[in-house]
């Protein structure tokens, strides 16, 4: 369904995902759907009407042009929707973001969700030019730094491939906040999954990390169909996950949040100066789960 009004000058196509950090951002889609949308994992992007094109430039100009117009001095970040924003060439990116300067100048970060493969195509350089025009933060969803995880997801990456991608946005000066899928690998492949996932934030150091629970609202058929023999983690193995990959990472000043509204357990703090508390109330969750502040089932919708 398409929505637009004059109260509200931007053609949506529902429904619309934001990560959760950008509640108050302006949500300006450059693209609807995703252009890799073969994640079995993933149900954001599967309605008919989501399928994935680039939206006509002078359309995206145009709203930006009446956004400014209209809430210009109110508005502070814009995020660049849909699924992956960086798979559009770097020139109409930057057009974009020269635009959003022009008439909202009082924007202070622009974010984008992007996909690793979308940056294959594109140098450092024409990524420091979309940084100095002000793309600040880039969402990268890594969901594990397990190699054979993420064959069975049919993430069409590797690990190798998520770091890279990470790099590359840190030496162009673009931060990143990346995310981990507590639970993916199932009762199989958790250990796995779990020291991947670490090794790929090590090697990264991102400027954000965050984990969310796996779940199927629309069910789990999608997924199984390419993951035979997966099994889901109960309560006591996604917190034994949780410890096992937080007790791996190295990191030297990342800001660590686990508290989507997947999550059962809500952590919070920055790595590696919260490790040892953090780990601390993952352990007591294992060894006191009836009495750990757990967000309860009614609160974990999506």
């Amino acid at each position: 369904m398409a929505l637009m009004s004059e109260a509200f000058p931007i053609r949506y196509v529902e429904p619309v995902f934001r990560p959760p950090s950008e509640a108050r951002a302006l949500i300006l889609p450059v693209t609807d759907g995703c252009s890799w949308n073969r994640c079995t994992f993933c149900e954001m992007y599967t309605e008919p009407q989501k399928r994935f094109r680039a939206r006509d430039e002078q359309e995206i100009l145009g709203s930006i042009r009446r956004c400014g117009e209209r809430f210009g001095p109110e508005l502070r970040r814009v995020f660049l929707a849909d699924g992956d924003a960086l798979v559009l060439p770097t020139r109409r990116l930057l057009d974009i973001l020269v635009a959003i300067r022009t008439h909202m100048p009082a924007v202070s970060r622009v974010s984008s969700y992007c996909l690793p493969r979308n940056l294959r195509k594109k140098s450092v350089t024409e990524l420091r030019e979309l940084a100095d025009a002000g793309l600040a933060l880039a969402y990268v969803g890594a969901e594990s730094g397990d190699d054979e995880v993420l064959r069975s997801v049919n993430k069409g990456e590797t690990c190798d491939s998520t770091v890279d991608a990470l790099l590359k946005l840190r030496e162009a000066g673009i931060g990143r906040s990346v995310m981990i899928l507590n639970g993916l690998g199932g009762t199989v492949l958790s250990d796995r999954h779990a020291d991947g996932s670490a090794r790929l934030a090590n090697a990264a150091q991102p400027e954000y990390l965050s984990t969310l629970v796996v779940s199927f609202p629309k069910g789990e058929e999608r997924f199984r169909s390419g993951f035979p023999g997966w099994e889901p983690l109960g309560l006591d193995g996604l917190f034994r996950e949780m410890e096992r990959f937080l007790g791996r990472l190295e990191l030297a000043r990342t800001i660590f949040r686990s508290d989507h509204a997947s999550n059962w357990l809500v952590l919070k703090g920055t790595l590696g100066a919260d490790k040892e508390r953090l780990l601390q109330q993952v352990r007591a969750a294992i060894e006191r789960p009836q009495s750990a502040t757990l967000r309860p089932a009614w609160a974990r919708g999506l």
